[in-house]
């Protein structure tokens, strides 16, 4: 994984990622700044996020039985991806909380008319999540950047590699520190993300393990070099997720037919050919494209 001396730098060194790769090689960066290490392309992670996780929502939720959904934010950095679903999450319950105070109330003020947004905002707007819908749960592994991850989210990852989920490892939830026990009860207080009322999930092995409803990489996929080994992490998340959601600052790996996952047309709801440019999403020249097991 491309992400783990912590203390030599911080930030994320030069501006131009592709040059913190030619100086210091892919894995030694992220040796370096692993604590301080922050996206500055979150603006476009979030808004591809809000996207896919509105429509997400909208034909996908109704058929989620559970009181929860498992999100894994794999080489999860310092949290963008977190950040942007919790985000997310809280929005969706603030609408909802906005239009049952409205009903109590005929027509529209004057500050809701000036207050609504336009298209572009509208479409990344969440919709209204009531309090009995499912919450997120979100995994998170990284093996260079928990304490970043930590510091931005309040929750805690895992130091597990790309070679460690191929091989059938998944992080505990990460509401609780790692390595805690399963009745480990610290306060609420201290994990403030919705999935703290569920704290001490850890993965199971079994084959009636719960299937993690999205896998999203961002920033990080296209950095395994070999095929094989790309092919064999995504074989192996094939057979415990739903989604794949993948952001890049290009529409960089090429995912092969026979690995496991179907390329998804966001637009129409619908498979295309993993060729397909369409149904892919781009904000702030952030591409985000979304897959849908074949094994789950």
């Amino acid at each position: 994984m491309s992400r783990g001396d912590r203390n030599a730098a911080t930030g994320n060194l030069k501006g131009s990622m592709r040059d913190n790769y030619t100086d210091h090689g892919v894995d030694q960066y992220y040796k370096k700044v692993g604590a301080t290490y922050r996206n500055p392309h979150y603006p476009g992670v979030k808004n591809c996020l809000f996207l896919w996780l509105n429509r997400w929502w909208r034909l996908r939720q109704p058929h989620i039985d559970e009181k929860k959904f498992m999100v894994f934010d794999m080489a999860c950095g310092s949290g963008e991806a977190t950040a942007a679903v919790l985000e997310w999450w809280q929005a969706g319950r603030e609408v909802h909380k906005h239009r049952s105070s409205k009903d109590d109330h005929d027509g529209d003020s004057d500050t809701d008319r000036r207050a609504r947004p336009n298209s572009s905002a509208k479409a990344r707007m969440p919709p209204p999540i009531a309090p009995n819908m499912p919450v997120p749960c979100i995994l998170a592994a990284d093996p260079y950047t928990a304490q970043a991850f930590h510091t931005r989210t309040g929750l805690y990852a895992h130091p597990l590699s790309f070679r460690d989920v191929a091989e059938g490892r998944l992080p505990e939830v990460a509401s609780k520190p790692v390595g805690a026990p399963g009745s480990a009860s610290s306060s609420p207080s201290q994990t403030p993300s919705p999935e703290s009322s569920i704290r001490g999930y850890t993965p199971s092995t079994r084959e009636d393990a719960p299937v993690i409803e999205m896998v999203i990489c961002s920033f990080a996929l296209h950095l395994i070099e070999k095929p094989s080994e790309l092919f064999a992490l995504l074989w192996e998340l094939s057979t415990k997720a739903r989604w794949l959601v993948v952001l890049a600052p290009h529409k960089r790996p090429e995912i092969k037919e026979g690995w496991g996952w179907c390329k998804w047309d966001v637009d129409t709801w619908s498979e295309c050919r993993l060729t397909d440019p369409v149904g892919e999403l781009l904000e702030d020249r952030v591409h985000c494209r979304v897959y849908r097991s074949l094994n789950t």
